[in-house]
């Protein structure tokens, strides 16, 4: 084992310990998933854990009385105890190809695109699709969505424009976000133009009323005069900072889509607070999150994985 593992290797809990959770858990469930929210910032802090109803429309809902942004619990509380502290490294398929960002960092980039957002007319509730390879600008995306309380949907970079046609039409999206060329090892995967025969096909479905194109090989594309914009020429533009957006617990985060291989795919809503306080709870207890961890999570973020441990969960734990 190399020595820089050697210190951190092992687990947080004993068995012992872990059973003695699970215990709490189950014993006093509004207890313990309170204690676990208090980890959090909010604007209205909970007083409630669950509230469910298995009559009729069945649900179940998580911190219902309480209003926070994820946004803000992934960067600003972060940006004003360790702004230095780097959040995010970016490792492209050469060697020479890495970026590392910040917490101050960070929260700029996502500032200036939440902006960007803004200005071109979206708003909260609206949902805004990313179609992007593994690059910066895909979590700096979700981040931005969360800030503003518009619903993000990731759409896996290698779908067809059949597929993407089909979530599109169905979430909505208002607004999305594609690259110009997406590399997968040898292969070049045209997103930008598989993108335009996608919205071509949503016909009158379609609600999309700007493309964000990301530059990522620097390859030419068609651009639509009016909806396609340059993503690095819009930022340019703006400020790097936006006030977050207060949302109540049970506002929609995101939709992520389930395969669609025994059926139509369908859409399933994410909420803001229940599912942070258990992508934060779960980074933290199951990886046994230390404070100077470098944590890497190898899933693309277009899958549930991606979503909870490549942003969400590190992010709100302060993590890089």
């Amino acid at each position: 084992m190399p020595e820089a593992f050697k210190a951190p290797a092992g687990a947080g809990l004993t068995a012992g310990q872990y059973e003695d959770m699970v215990q709490k858990a189950h014993q006093d469930p509004e207890t313990f998933w309170l204690e676990q929210a208090r980890k959090l910032a909010w604007h209205v802090p909970p007083q409630q854990a669950s509230r469910s109803d298995f009559n009729n429309d069945v649900r179940i809902d998580w911190f219902s009385d309480g209003r926070l942004n994820v946004s803000e619990n992934c960067l600003d509380r972060h940006v004003r105890s360790q702004p230095d502290k780097v959040a995010l490294i970016w490792q492209g398929q050469d060697e020479d190809q890495k970026e590392s960002l910040t917490y101050q960092e960070l929260h700029a980039r996502v500032c200036r695109l939440a902006n960007v957002m803004r200005r071109l007319g979206v708003k909260k509730g609206d949902c805004v699709a990313i179609h992007l390879p593994m690059v910066a600008e895909g979590v700096i995306a979700m981040l931005a969505c969360a800030r503003i309380g518009a619903v993000h949907v990731v759409l896996f970079g290698g779908f067809s424009a059949d597929g993407l046609a089909e979530r599109l039409s169905d979430s909505g999206a208002v607004l999305v976000l594609t690259a110009d060329v997406a590399r997968r090892g040898d292969k070049r995967i045209p997103s930008k133009t598989t993108m335009d025969d996608a919205i071509a096909r949503c016909g009158a479905d379609s609600r999309v009323q700007h493309v964000l194109v990301v530059s990522v090989t620097g390859a030419d594309v068609p651009m639509q005069p009016g909806r396609d914009l340059s993503y690095a020429d819009e930022l340019a533009q703006e400020l790097p900072d936006c006030p977050a957006e207060s949302m109540s617990a049970l506002d929609p985060l995101f939709l992520l889509y389930t395969s669609g291989s025994t059926g139509r795919p369908k859409g399933l809503v994410h909420g803001s607070g229940g599912y942070l306080v258990w992508a934060a709870f779960t980074h933290a207890t199951v990886f046994d999150h230390k404070p100077d961890d470098i944590f890497w999570c190898t899933a693309d973020t277009s899958w549930i994985t991606g979503h909870t441990y490549v942003v969400y969960g590190p992010l709100a734990n302060g993590g890089t």
